[in-house]
């Protein structure tokens, strides 16, 4: 990490704390020496490595595009899903965490100074969400808060409202489904643009962060409202964010194929609207699993301690099975939660050589690794979201 918040050991031991023994600063020290071998280890291989991994997403676009004009089919559409989940949750995701930063003679596009900005924006990461606006809310806010209330991607408190409902259950899986199958433009690209907005506002006027305890990044009334037209954010955020890949994906490109026919265009149009669809599914799959579940922890104060935070990220993550680059890349990377949480500034590579590391190491102060399929953790999502189960408190 570039900047560290927890910057003292001050923690009252609660009698119903079951990890209140544990040495927190034992624990940070042997996390610690784990982060000093990973950054010795950094070499010219994590960047091939992460440039394989590019390589294998944009093959899967190619492949994709080559053959969606043919006829509306399922394999064209999950290659070019699959080329949108590389692009997010591996190459953007751990390149603008800073992992490629520190390795010697990474160009500059490949580090977080220059991918994505300005006029790279498309280039690098084409999606609906805007880089600066994710970097903020996901790299800073849900980072440094994991799963405290200031987190804005704690799914207990943001479906608090569904889970709660009166709603018949049936209803419940269906909202559920309905945000599987949308979450990107539905609710993750909104929801990014107006919380980093507010805190643009916010730091324009001097004005003081809001209380955690009463976190406004929430509620349907906030990124409903980024939408509205009418309104000078929402304009920015349609101009910004919905025009331009909305535009490209679903015009731009089956309008090129009209060389080859209508039929081609029309097969291309309805390949990449079903490949939205999978990918949203896809990425809801592998990324909103990973801090939700009836074993894991939310929090409802701020930590303290370099000790606790390591802990809390822990005790708040998943992982889901690892080893090998192709069931890695399947899962975006995102199946080494645990240690990317603990060190979200490192290349993929050094995760699957932390991982057995890590595990061994809250074994050793009794700190539990949870580590199951993406398909049960799949269940424990969705039982959070319709109210079947609740995460543990501390």
């Amino acid at each position: 990490m570039t900047s560290e918040p927890y910057v003292a050991e001050r923690r009252t031991k609660s009698a119903d704390d079951p990890y209140a023994t544990v040495d927190r600063q034992a624990f940070a020290r042997d996390i610690d020496a784990l982060r000093a071998e990973a950054e010795r280890d950094l070499s010219p291989e994590d960047h091939a490595h992460m440039r394989k991994l590019a390589r294998w997403g944009r093959l899967c676009t190619a492949a994709g595009y080559a053959t969606a004009w043919i006829a509306p089919n399922a394999l064209s559409a999950a290659l070019i899903s699959t080329g949108s989940m590389a692009r997010w949750t591996i190459v953007a995701h751990h390149t603008m965490h800073k992992a490629l930063d520190r390795i010697e003679g990474v160009p500059d596009e490949e580090t977080s100074r220059g991918f994505a900005k300005g006029k790279r924006r498309l280039a690098d990461w084409f999606d609906w969400l805007l880089p600066e606006a994710w970097d903020y809310e996901h790299n800073v806010l849900h980072h440094f808060r994991t799963s405290e209330l200031a987190d804005p991607d704690l799914v207990e408190e943001n479906v608090d409202g569904l889970r709660n409902s009166s709603l018949p259950r049936a209803a419940k899986y269906a909202a559920v489904a309905f945000y599987a199958l949308t979450w990107k433009w539905s609710y993750y690209a909104p929801n990014t643009f107006q919380i980093v907005k507010r805190s643009e506002r916010r730091r324009a006027s001097n004005e003081r962060p809001a209380d955690p305890s009463t976190h406004d990044a929430r509620g349907p009334e906030r990124y409903l409202a980024t939408f509205n037209p009418l309104t000078e954010e929402g304009r920015e955020f349609l101009r910004r964010c919905v025009a331009p890949y909305g535009a490209i994906r679903f015009v731009v490109i089956p309008a090129a194929f009209l060389a080859l026919g209508p039929w081609a265009s029309a097969s291309v149009l309805a390949n990449s609207l079903a490949a939205e669809a999978m990918t949203n599914a896809h990425t809801f799959v592998i990324i909103a699993t990973n801090h939700a579940g009836d074993d894991l922890y939310r929090f409802d104060s701020q930590g303290r301690g370099r000790g606790e935070y390591y802990l809390r990220q822990v005790l708040s993550s998943v992982n889901f099975r690892t080893g090998g680059d192709l069931n890695d890349f399947l899962h975006g990377f995102l199946n080494y939660q645990i240690e990317h949480h603990l060190f979200p500034d490192l290349p993929p590579r050094q995760y699957q050589k932390l991982a057995p590391k890590v595990k061994a190491v809250c074994e050793k102060h009794g700190v539990p690794y949870v580590q199951e399929s993406v398909w049960k953790r799949v269940g424990q999502l969705v039982d959070i979201i319709v109210g079947k189960r609740e995460m543990q408190r501390r």
